[in-house]
């Protein structure tokens, strides 16, 4: 999906939407994006600046009331087009010198039945866990070797604990079902780790996959991931969305190895914490 029709079916809030306008000529624009019941915005994800406008651009995110996570969603392979990066370069300088930080820079996915169902290895068995505690456990112990980098300013910020938090937070935030939550086992019975199927306020989407350190080297992450988007398929999905950072090479492997095509890549943008 090209990012103009991506951005056409994000729904944008009118009281959160920006523009910077000189001599009545818009210049720069943005939008900030949250879910139906978000009160405030959870991230921008819509942000663009005209030709040698980029410090009118910074002026427009500095001034913001809401200085939350950015996400620039460009085409793949946006570096190699030189216009592409040119248009890029201009909105990544403006948001540097709003006072943004390179956070990371993510791979984003999205399966269609044209891709074919991944085959299920069959090693695994899968199972619903109502305790919520029993994710909190796994996920501890699968982010104490993450290469998320939001996993890692998380445990930076408030350790393995709020990591956790964030995780189960975002599960919980998502108008999908809680009873679509799964262990993963090895048929002896041995955790092995968990994923969520999941919908966010755009569609289905693989929510999470995560090994615990134990059982890394096995190539599990694979089942979890074919797993997952067998789940949602089965449950009606027509698509499902993905993403991974960049660095992450084995799940962007799995990605790979499952079919998922890159369809945008992503930039984001925090700001440093004081």
């Amino acid at each position: 999906m090209a990012v103009r029709e991506t951005h056409r079916l994000t729904r944008h809030r009118p009281d959160w939407k920006r523009v910077a306008l000189r001599d009545g000529e818009v210049v720069a624009r943005a939008a900030w994006w949250g879910g139906p019941d978000d009160t405030t915005p959870v991230n921008l994800n819509w942000f663009d600046v005209a030709e040698g406008e980029e410090e009118a651009g910074a002026e427009l995110l500095r001034t913001s009331p809401w200085q939350v996570e950015i996400e620039l969603n460009l085409p793949p392979g946006w570096r190699d087009d030189p216009a592409l990066r040119a248009a890029a370069e201009a909105r990544l300088t403006a948001v540097r010198a709003a006072g943004y930080d390179l956070l990371v820079e993510r791979f984003l996915y999205r399966w269609t039945p044209e891709c074919g169902l991944p085959e299920r290895p069959g090693r695994l068995v899968f199972r619903p866990e109502p305790d919520d505690a029993v994710f909190s456990d796994a996920l501890r112990r699968i982010h104490s070797l993450t290469l998320d980098a939001h996993a890692l300013i998380a445990i930076e910020q408030g350790g393995l604990e709020q990591a956790a938090r964030e995780e189960l937070d975002f599960f919980r935030w998502c108008p999908s079902p809680r009873e679509w939550w799964q262990i993963a086992y090895t048929p002896r019975g041995e955790p092995v780790g968990m994923h969520i199927p999941a919908h966010n306020p755009a569609g289905p989407c693989v929510g999470f996959i995560g090994v615990l350190p134990q059982q890394r080297g096995h190539g599990y992450a694979y089942d979890l991931l074919a797993e997952c988007t067998h789940y949602l398929v089965e449950r009606g999905a027509q698509f499902v969305a993905g993403a991974t950072d960049q660095g992450n090479f084995p799940m962007a492997a799995n990605f790979a190895k499952a079919g998922y095509p890159v369809v945008r890549e992503r930039v984001n943008f925090h700001l440093p914490q004081a």
